[in-house]
């Protein structure tokens, strides 16, 4: 099996291309990345087993002739590249329409003249915009931002190919978690960072407003196994948990009873998110397992150097 990882050296793909290396069904490995995150990390360490399954290749999504070449006598696809700034995502439009919406857009026209069995496509739940209940993949999506507006866009475009491959779009969660090719604008990932060096987090608004999350390990086990899994095609939500910013914050301050944090604009009441967790897309990929935020943030914290 020949797979394709677009965005394969950011935060989820440096993970899911180890997790791919050591799977022996997977013969080449292919990773499509721009590199604009300045993030080298995939390409450093010692070598490890299945390194030798690993090509990179430089390149835009827009660079139709370059992405032409790395979709030849691949299989599968994993598209995980995009524009993502957390948590402006309502600055640049030009580019959050131009590299997630038509760079999507191209990735799909040539896979119409593939040979590619399967797609699959990291969306976001912010393709939902903002709900205090539950919402699940029933619910019309209704972006609230131009990140958001981008990433349905895309699901749109990945969707079309539904009658000549396998295709899967999965609503992620926000990411947190340790890797190497850390994140540090992700909401969690920004406040351990405050947290274990500044001993003090700042919250924008009550700290009320809600999100569903997901640690970085179960989103790049689920894609992995999701090559062998018998899922059928369609589009899914892929959260665990849905935490207010002050859990957030409470479960840090147990771990670090001297931390701070202050308000900014504290009465000021933000939008929620909360995202239905999908049990049997979960149980199906291998990740139904329950995991607690203080076990989460209090293996992170010793990922740090000091």
């Amino acid at each position: 099996m020949n797979i394709l990882v677009t965005g394969g050296a950011g935060y989820i793909g440096t993970p899911l291309v180890d997790l791919l290396c050591a799977n022996p069904l997977v013969e080449k490995i292919i990773v499509y990345d721009n590199l604009s995150r300045t993030n080298y990390n995939l390409f450093i360490g010692a070598k490890k087993s299945g390194h030798q399954k690993l090509q990179f290749i430089k390149g835009e999504l827009l660079d139709s002739r370059n992405l032409k070449r790395a979709l030849e006598k691949i299989d599968v696809v994993y598209h995980l590249a995009a524009r993502v700034t957390t948590p402006l995502a309502n600055s640049d439009a030009h580019q959050f329409d131009q590299i997630n919406h038509w760079g999507t857009a191209e990735l799909a026209y040539l896979l119409e003249e593939s040979s590619v069995k399967k797609i699959i496509y990291t969306s976001s739940a912010g393709v939902y915009g903002s709900s205090s209940e539950p919402v699940d993949e029933q619910v019309d999506p209704d972006p609230k931002s131009f990140y958001g507006i981008s990433k349905l866009r895309a699901e749109e475009q990945i969707r079309r190919l539904s009658e000549r491959m396998q295709v899967y779009i999965f609503r992620c969660g926000n990411v947190y978690g340790y890797n190497r090719s850390m994140r540090f604008d992700a909401v969690i990932n920004k406040f351990l960072f405050e947290a274990n060096f500044e001993k003090r987090i700042t919250i924008h608004g009550n700290g009320e407003q809600s999100r569903s999350f997901i640690h970085i390990d179960k989103i790049a086990q689920a894609l992995s196994n999701l090559i062998e899994s018998d899922l059928t095609g369609g589009t899914y939500n892929l959260v665990d948990n849905t935490y207010t910013v002050m859990d957030i914050v409470d479960e840090f301050k147990q771990l670090i009873p001297e931390l701070e944090f202050i308000l900014i604009n504290q009465y000021l009441n933000l939008s929620n998110l909360n995202v239905k967790r999908n049990q049997l897309v979960n149980y199906t990929l291998g990740i139904a397992r329950e995991t607690s935020l203080k076990t989460d943030l209090s293996e992170f914290l010793k990922k740090l150097r000091f």
